[in-house]
């Protein structure tokens, strides 16, 4: 187990596995297409500036609803999954010896298959099962997060500092109790930041959803992409920009009043 925890191992491996990953590069190859260059500068120069007529800001202002409302909604359903998920995967709960092993072990593989299939797989899954319904973008977005925030909800419960526990422990708390007043007022700001950073993942996710065919502002990138419709690319770009900015304003507010 030492061995496997080694520094100078995982340096070793990480190092073996770039070099053998630049043998499957076709070196032969120009790495940079010829045209690149002018197209790349064809489209940032379409920043200045981004089409800002009224027409065009009012489609990407409906665009910007169903892409918010996708990863509210699939937000949602990822801290629905994870929370019951993450406290038993942590280990923390479970007072019996003989069943807190299988529980977290069970919790820890559900929570690694969800998170296992990236949420474009699962959106083309539930395309298939409802077609192009809102559910499929909900439940797409909802499965992989609720693995990812289970795992890392699971973590930050399990790693909080022993001498609360302690204390409360000595004083004769419950594990439940220790669990209810030790271990989560203590792993709750970084859970909730945690969150809110996965949140800001989920609007970028939610947008990727248009190569399903599924509404909302990447659906309109791609269509403006289609017609090298650069400015309008840009425009949708700058909204997606504005609400990340604002999920990351009011994760900090919210970080500020629980330190308070």
């Amino acid at each position: 187990m030492k061995l496997l925890e080694s520094r100078g191992l995982l340096t070793l491996a990480l190092a073996g596995a770039f070099l053998w990953s630049l043998t499957g590069v076709d070196w032969g190859s120009p790495l940079i297409h010829t045209g690149g260059g002018a197209a790349a500068r064809t489209f940032f120069l379409a920043l200045f500036p981004p089409d800002l007529s009224p027409d065009f800001l009012g489609v990407a202002l409906a665009a910007t609803w169903p892409t918010l409302a996708y990863a509210v909604a699939g937000m949602t359903v990822a801290v629905l999954i994870g929370i019951p998920l993450g406290i038993l995967a942590s280990g923390t709960v479970v007072s019996s010896p003989a069943l807190r092993l299988p529980a977290a072990l069970v919790s820890r593989f559900s929570l690694g298959g969800l998170r296992a299939i990236h949420e474009l797989v699962w959106a083309v899954l539930f395309v298939a099962a409802f077609g192009l319904s809102p559910l499929a973008a909900v439940l797409a977005l909802g499965l992989p997060y609720g693995g990812i925030l289970g795992r890392i909800y699971a973590e930050l419960l399990h790693d909080v500092p022993p001498e609360p526990l302690r204390a409360l422990r000595t004083a004769g708390a419950s594990p439940m109790r220790q669990f209810l007043y030790g271990r989560v007022p203590l792993a709750l700001p970084d859970m909730i930041s945690y969150t809110f950073y996965r949140f800001e993942c989920a609007i970028r996710s939610a947008a990727i959803m248009s190569f399903v065919g599924i509404q909302g502002l990447g659906y309109q990138i791609q269509l403006s992409l289609h017609d090298l419709l650069f400015r309008q690319v840009w425009t949708l770009l700058l909204f997606m920009l504005l609400l990340v900015v604002l999920v990351d304003q009011w994760s900090s507010l919210v970080r500020r009043k629980l330190a308070a």
